[in-house]
């Protein structure tokens, strides 16, 4: 627990400053999933200034994750409420805890790496398609 508090002084301005810097995209992000845009900010907290703190890493940086938003939005809306997704991610948390506390990472080998580059591919692809203005897709005449 020591290891926690050694760069303390350090590690909590760093976290504010990763926190300010991506308050605008939480925000954003939290509009973007459906969710109430208070959980925007409690999503920055934790990953500018809890995971900062908690990390041991002397650098890094955490923030919102823009991918995940239609995954989060489509959850919140096949789960019926805000409040049950929660509970998933919660739940999820604890078996994440749970397997690296027994040190099963090495299940991830099993995921080809064929489909996590194919959903970063997509995910690129969308935000590429996102900046082109709709007159492009219904070529209309400006």
């Amino acid at each position: 627990m020591s290891q926690f508090f050694k760069t303390w002084k350090q590690d909590l301005p760093a976290g504010l400053v990763v926190f300010l810097v991506a308050v605008p995209l939480c925000l954003g992000i939290a509009l973007a999933s459906e969710a109430p845009v208070f959980s925007g900010l409690i999503a920055g907290i934790m990953g500018g200034v809890i995971v900062g703190f908690f990390s041991g890493s002397s650098v890094g940086v955490s923030g919102p994750a823009a991918g995940l938003a239609a995954i989060v939005a489509t959850s919140i809306h096949d789960l019926g409420s805000f409040e049950l997704f929660l509970a998933a991610v919660v739940i999820a948390g604890l078996i994440q805890i749970i397997l690296g506390l027994v040190r099963l990472g090495i299940i991830s080998a099993f995921f080809p790496n064929a489909v996590i580059k194919g959903m970063l591919a997509a995910i690129g692809l969308l935000i590429i398609f996102k900046q082109l203005p709709p007159c492009y897709w219904l070529r209309c005449r400006v």
